[in-house]
Parts: C-alpha cells; structure tokens; sequence
C-alpha cells in the first residue's frame, strides 16, 4: 500500500501521521517550499489518491484537477468551505468531515461563558483573591434562568445551545437559513 499517495495538506497530531506514513506514502504539503501546483508536478500527482486535512486549504478544483487519481477528500473539520464538491461529484470521489465531534463541547462552553458573564465568576474570583472582599461587597450578579436567549445559526451546535438554554427556563428567538427539525413547531 506504500504506493498509494496521500496529500496531507496541514499538520495533525503525531500519532495519525505516523499511522499514515506506516501504511501509505505521505506527502506533507507544509513541508514544500513551492506552490501546490510546483509540489504536484514534482511529485507525480497521479499517485495521490487522498487529500487529508482541514478547511484551512481543502481542496478546490484546480488541486482536484491535478490528482488524476483523487478517490477521497477527508476533513478533520466539521465544514466543507473549501472542498470543491460539485467537483468531486462530477469525479465520483468522496468527501468525509467530522460534524458533531465538537457540538456538544462548543454548547457546553457556550452556556459556561454565560453563566460566567451573568454571575460575574471570573471577575469575583479576582475579587475574593485580591482581598477586596475584606473591605466592601462585590454586588449582585444576575441569573441566567428565565432570560430570553437569541442564536444566530440554528445548526447543531446553535440548537444544541438552545436545548440547553431551555433547561434553564430561558425562551429562545432565533434566525436560521432553514427551518430547523428541533425548532419547527416554536416561533421565531
């Protein structure tokens, strides 16, 4: 399996590179002092058969068009911004990304930032460290409970904000491009 190519167009975590340059020849793009397109010519392009990596470089038409041999687009990300996939379609090769690996980690952060906000965490931890709490109070913070909560993008990690969001009491007014499955039956 040596002989088959794999263009891998941004540094990973060691441990896939490694597994990569066990089982195929890897050609690391970072490491090219030239265009893509230099790279391709002096590296026999027809041997590649996968492009791994992320939305930084993906892979348009013109990359595509220099892999006679491309049967896969693999993205460590969850968009596809810059994988040209009218292209890879009209080429029958395949596209894989990674939705959902981060939903639920972005949401949680997402309703830690504003319970850290609303409570006044961060600025009342430095309160009580730097001993002011010795000399007056730090005044009243304010809940998140019950407060009206409005997300722009109603994908999976703005509606897993929102379920969230609703166990704290909150209402939620969005905007969104579709019609979203959770939010059918609730205004907008």
């Amino acid at each position: 399996m040596k002989s088959i190519g794999v263009l891998m167009t941004c540094p990973m975590h060691k441990y896939l590179e490694q597994q990569l340059e066990t089982h195929f020849n890897l050609f690391k793009l970072w490491h090219c002092n030239s265009s893509i397109t230099e790279f391709l010519k002096t590296h026999q392009g027809n041997t590649i058969r996968a492009v791994v990596g992320n939305t930084e470089i993906g892979a348009d038409a013109e990359l595509i068009a220099s892999l006679p041999s491309l049967e896969i687009v693999a993205s460590y990300s969850v968009g596809l911004d810059k994988i040209d996939l009218r292209k890879c379609e009209e080429k029958g090769i395949r596209v894989a990304n990674t939705p959902d690996v981060l939903t639920d980690d972005v949401a949680d952060l997402a309703v830690g930032l504003i319970l850290g906000v609303l409570r006044g965490i961060c600025a009342s931890d430095a309160y009580v460290r730097i001993g002011k709490w010795k000399d007056a109070d730090f005044g009243l913070a304010t809940k998140f409970s019950g407060k009206s909560v409005g997300i722009v993008g109603l994908g999976r990690i703005g509606t897993a904000i929102a379920k969230r969001a609703e166990a704290f009491g909150c209402s939620i007014s969005y905007f969104s491009r579709g019609n979203p499955p959770y939010y059918q039956s609730r205004s907008h």
